[in-house]
């Protein structure tokens, strides 16, 4: 894989570290698993809704060249290749795609999983019909190089989908007090406050990127039901955005 400025060493070496458990739904990924659903329900809802497809459909997404960067262990490559989509799972921490890889063939799905970088494949001509970029910008070391790059691998007219981490002291309380040191769901320091970022600070960074944002929502957590939900109004800690190359 080719080194690029955005990536971190430090923020790849915490995922590399943790690589083997990404299928435990119990273990050191809990937190994107009970996120999981609300995710896919936003990102089918909106590729759906860019591109005419009918989610009722048997493989609505079939034809769609979708891209998941930081893809992990494949959380979203998976149902994203049920859909009907060809899917590319990128990652910059190498110990996650034969973890991703074993994982799809065991559930016998055809993915494309690469160890590589936005950069990289926006330099080889690389385009797809949606890229995926969750949980991923408050990691890199330079969000707009980083954005620039997914607006290069999108198609004209393609859709670009962005959740991240709002920065505040209720995200400081929840993000990591609460996750990381309470809940104990991520290992401690796996999260930088100071590298989260506000919903106006990644709109005006997609817009310099050259993408024209459409839509955000907000992901909360209800810690009655202990569920998360989509919110139009809640963006205090995690939300989602929404893109467009045109």
């Amino acid at each position: 894989m080719q080194s690029t400025g955005t990536i971190d060493p430090a923020e790849v070496a915490k995922f590399e570290a943790m690589a083997a458990d990404w299928w435990n739904p119990d273990g050191k990924f809990k937190p994107l698993h009970m996120l999981n659903p609300t995710r896919l329900d936003y990102i089918t809802t909106q590729i759906a809704a860019e591109y005419g497809r009918d989610l009722s459909a048997d493989r609505p997404f079939e034809g769609l060249r979708i891209l998941d960067i930081g893809c992990g262990g494949g959380l979203l490559c998976e149902p994203m290749a049920r859909l009907g989509a060809t899917i590319v799972g990128a990652d910059a921490a190498e110990r996650n795609i034969p973890v991703a890889r074993i994982h799809a063939e065991q559930s016998g799905l055809t993915i494309d999983y690469r160890h590589t970088t936005a950069e990289a494949l926006a330099a080889a001509g690389e385009q797809f019909d949606a890229v995926l970029n969750m949980e991923v910008v408050e990691h890199v070391a330079d969000p707009l190089a980083y954005l620039t790059a997914c607006h290069d691998l999108l198609k004209p007219g393609g859709i670009h989908i962005c959740s991240t981490i709002n920065r505040n002291p209720k995200s400081f309380a929840m993000a990591i007090v609460g996750a990381e040191y309470v809940m104990r769901w991520l290992p401690k320091g796996t999260h930088d406050w100071n590298k989260f970022i506000t919903p106006d600070e990644l709109f005006d960074l997609l817009r310099n990127a050259g993408l024209e944002p459409v839509d955000r929502k907000g992901f909360t957590f209800n810690p009655i039901s202990w569920q998360w939900r989509l919110s139009d109004r809640d963006l205090s800690v995690n939300y989602v955005t929404a893109s467009l190359r045109r």
